[in-house]
């Protein structure tokens, strides 16, 4: 907040002839710390939006907030019913697909932009860009994007909140945006868009670190330097509870 605010008595301070709307975005952490029994947080998306020319949030423009985790390729499997039985069919793969990503608006995305604006700033779960492996079927690809939005949204990884941005003073904004306990560690980013009738007029990016600390830090360095012998205790300690559950069992 107090860098939101310095920054703020500077930007009133820049030269009349300046005539490009500019954009102050603040988010509440910058640091969210993954400890044992992390059940999410909430994070507060926040900043100004200043034009020269007198332009007012809320009534001469939207505004728009997109939040990203970080990206991986991800392999997805359609389920076919065969015989009663759900197995493996079909299946591709995306080589970049967002970990996380949430949209909030100051209203509807429809009533701000068209589609082709709201492919180009992916305003939107519809409007996520993934870069498809191998050859492209476009019937086939949106098929399973449509299978990998739905899972994610099921887990609360995805998400949209087309209301979810409070507009005040015809200049502050604010966004509130949940992330689950279960949201991938690394370097998240939040878009703000100014837009004007159709046309985004201005956009900034704060950046968020989410991070593992403690015993689960430790446990992630050691799985990815030591791999093979993680790999060997996670399977003798299989072995050792399901003994022991075994045994206990035998005593019932």
């Amino acid at each position: 907040m107090k860098r939101l605010l310095i920054l703020l008595a500077a930007l009133v301070l820049l030269p009349a002839q300046s005539s490009e709307p500019i954009l102050v975005p603040e988010v509440s952490q910058d640091d969210i710390q993954v400890r044992q029994g992390f059940t999410g947080t909430e994070l507060l998306l926040f900043g100004a939006i200043l034009d020269p020319r007198g332009a007012r949030a809320g009534q001469d423009y939207d505004i728009v907030v997109v939040l990203k985790g970080p990206t991986a390729p991800v392999r997805i499997r359609e389920k076919e019913r065969v015989g009663g039985i759900w197995i493996n069919a079909d299946s591709t793969t995306f080589r970049s697909a967002p970990s996380f990503f949430a949209v909030a608006s100051s209203k509807p995305i429809e009533q701000i932009v068209d589609e082709r604006t709201a492919a180009i700033y992916e305003l939107g779960t519809e409007f996520i860009q993934l870069s498809p492996g191998g050859l492209v079927d476009l019937e086939e690809q949106a098929r399973f994007t449509a299978g990998l939005v739905d899972l994610r949204t099921r887990q609360g990884l995805f998400k949209e909140d087309m209301n979810g941005v409070e507009i005040s003073e015809q200049v502050l904004y604010q966004a509130r945006i949940e992330l689950p306990s279960n949201v991938q560690t690394g370097a998240y980013t939040a878009e703000t868009f100014a837009i004007a009738r159709g046309r985004v007029i201005a956009s900034a990016i704060a950046e968020v670190e989410v991070r593992k600390v403690g015993f689960e830090r430790f446990v992630e360095i050691f799985s990815q330097r030591q791999a093979f012998l993680y790999g060997l205790i996670a399977v003798l300690m299989s072995v050792g509870m399901g003994w022991i559950a075994g045994r206990l069992f035998a005593l019932i």
